[in-house]
């Protein structure tokens, strides 16, 4: 079992957290919230004061930010992960962020002799809990061969997808198909209310024809046709509404830089853009069909 630090023990990052320690390792964490500490230490782990703390003796550090930002400022500097961590230290950092500040801190990593993967996550909060993320994974083979025993008790789906930062790329791209399937299936149903078509009869019939996907039999966005999504319970966020902003910006930062021509995604990401700025963004992302009711 490995000695394991953890940095960012939110939504995410707690139950992460709190499944290695299930597994049996040792898991020294932070987090900004004394709150999420707390859990960290009634789960088992160790709760530390400092960043710098939490890696200390650890072979495995793992971490969960919310911002390219904060990894990049969590990682480099001379008060930074790498200048702190001991020789041969493997970095899993499973924030979702830019591309290019995830492959930047990759080769700081390998310049001090660690090794690193970029490995964010889907699966939300359910996932978390449950250990059955799907990990997209960057990085140089061996660095994700050291990362999957990890992995493996946090996840269910573990894909290498390349070197540093197709994982994010990866993430990315997933996301920004999830944000404009959502908007799609959401005004379908809309259509369907305004030409009074009962849900559940586009449901059996979307469902097993050539309409399926994720959006409509996993996170149907209206209640009633699957009783365990967040239509249920009021749009409750098991993934919010400026989470999938977040995505659909960072995945237009990176088919601006790279040429991509994405019109569906940028128009996904104004549309989320609108639902957020009207104060909806701690809604669950599939409560965008009660936006585009009122825009109707």
């Amino acid at each position: 079992m490995a000695t394991i630090g953890f940095i960012g023990l939110g939504n995410m990052g707690g139950p992460m957290a709190a499944n290695l320690v299930k597994a049996g390792h040792q898991v020294q964490g932070f987090d900004l919230s004394e709150d999420a500490k707390g859990k960290l230490a009634e789960a088992g782990g160790t709760a530390c004061g400092s960043a710098v703390e939490a890696i200390a003796g650890a072979e495995v550090v793992v971490t969960m930010l919310p911002a390219g930002r904060h990894v990049e400022g969590v990682y480099l500097g001379e008060d930074g992960l790498i200048a702190a961590a001991k020789a041969g230290t493997l970095f899993i950092d499973s924030s979702t962020i830019d591309v290019a500040t995830a492959r930047k801190v990759a080769v700081a990593a390998e310049a001090a002799g660690m090794a690193m993967v970029d490995a964010p996550v889907s699966g939300g909060v359910g996932g978390a809990t449950a250990g059955t993320l799907t990990f997209m994974v960057g990085g140089p083979d061996a660095a994700f061969a050291a990362a999957q025993p990890c992995l493996d008790v946090m996840g269910k789906t573990i894909v290498h997808a390349g070197g540093a930062g197709n994982g994010q790329a990866a993430k990315i791209c997933n996301n920004m198909i999830l944000g404009i399937s959502m908007i799609g299936v959401s005004e379908a149903f809309v259509l369907a209310e305004k030409l009074g078509l009962d849900h559940q009869k586009l449901f059996d019939i979307a469902s097993t024809a050539s309409g399926q996907c994720w959006s409509l039999t996993t996170y149907c966005p209206v209640p009633g046709p699957v009783p365990t999504s967040p239509a249920n319970r009021d749009y409750q966020a098991g993934f919010t509404a400026d989470m999938m902003l977040k995505d659909l910006k960072l995945a237009q930062d990176a088919a601006n830089a790279s040429g991509a021509n994405t019109p569906l995604g940028a128009e996904a990401a104004q549309i989320y853009g609108l639902f957020s700025g009207e104060g909806s963004g701690s809604v669950d992302f599939s409560g965008i069909v009660r936006f585009l009711r009122g825009k109707g």
